[in-house]
């Protein structure tokens, strides 16, 4: 029996530094001319994708964790599976296919924090019902289902479905894709959702409410029927609805170096949080913590905290109060 089973993308991350020079103007964009040789300082390599960057966080905080996604059989896709293989992640469900390539994202980034990420889609965008392994996927407590795009959209309804179906309860980070052309499958589904976990724009987006009146959003999201509503506002922190009683915590204040990740980290943890001890004042620190870890460090699986970890970052204050 598993604690949690992930599901959403594996990719390879290339981090690449831009060097301030006049030719590359960074501000609100990145802005070069045509035909510009633009030196770049610094590049690293890693794993990442919110299907295999979430079944991180929970094996290193020692529940039994698989990771259900696939990658092509390539140099990106070994890179997934040695590194959710040496974080203690269950690859039974695990695949590699020589018909699609790794799905790749190279980030630029600035001195400033500034990003611009390309995407090139592989072959975890492309998984369907027929990728998994459905009488053996029961046996687990949870699913964590990490945002999902192009082909692998369709497979929300079938995961939540079959959620309900053997009494899993189902955890929810929709990707913007999915809230911008599915937001009528995703509110379907919402009944079948534990944990719902959403970005203020996204859920603004979503509630078609403006985002000034987060806590309206909060109460018409919780109304289509997922259990928790998690949405969190960057800087701001996060704010937390459960039908009765609305739950806030600010940051912890770090230096981020890069911020790749730090959304499925705060998710895994929260989820996490619940699983180890069904407190969510607990799992809003370990939230917290587990997402400013990752972005003090580059590559999405870096900075993730270790089971007991948390103990070593400050009380956070989580505000309480009834609807």
């Amino acid at each position: 029996m598993f604690d949690v089973i992930t599901f959403g993308s594996a990719t390879g991350d290339i981090f690449v530094k831009i060097k301030e020079k006049p030719s590359a103007e960074i501000a609100s964009q990145f802005c070069f001319n045509r035909g510009d040789k633009v030196e770049t300082g610094d590049w690293q390599i890693f794993s990442g994708g919110g299907g295999a960057n979430t079944a991180c966080t929970f094996a290193l905080q020692g529940l039994k964790t698989a990771y259900c996604g696939i990658t092509g059989n390539d140099y990106f896709g070994k890179l997934n599976r040695q590194a959710l293989k040496s974080r203690g992640v269950d690859l039974r469900f695990f695949n590699e296919v020589k018909s699609r390539q790794t799905a790749l994202s190279v980030i630029l980034s600035s001195g400033q924090n500034d990003r611009l990420i390309f995407v090139a889609p592989g072959a975890c965008h492309f998984q369907t019902e027929k990728d998994i392994a459905w009488p053996k996927i029961k046996k687990t407590k949870w699913f964590y289902i990490a945002p999902l795009h192009h082909q692998s959209c369709d497979l929300l309804k079938h995961l939540v479905d079959f959620a309900v179906e053997k009494k899993i309860k189902a955890a929810l980070n929709p990707s913007e894709f999915q809230i911008k052309n599915n937001q009528g499958e995703l509110k379907q589904v919402m009944a079948g959702v534990d944990v719902l976990l959403l970005n203020l724009d996204e859920a603004s987006s979503l509630a078609e409410l403006d985002k000034t009146h987060e806590k309206d959003i909060a109460e018409k999201i919780y109304s289509w029927g997922a259990k928790l509503v998690v949405i969190t506002k960057g800087k701001e922190g996060a704010l937390i609805f459960d039908g009765h009683n609305f739950y806030t915590a600010g940051i912890f204040p770090i230096e981020a170096v890069e911020r790749t990740g730090a959304g499925d980290a705060f998710g895994s943890g929260l989820v996490a949080g619940l699983l180890l001890k069904n407190d969510i004042k607990y799992a809003i620190r370990l939230a917290m913590a587990n997402s400013a870890s990752c972005l003090k460090e580059i590559g999405a699986e870096n900075g993730l905290l270790r089971k007991g970890e948390v103990e070593k970052w400050p009380l956070l204050d989580v505000k309480s109060y009834a609807n």
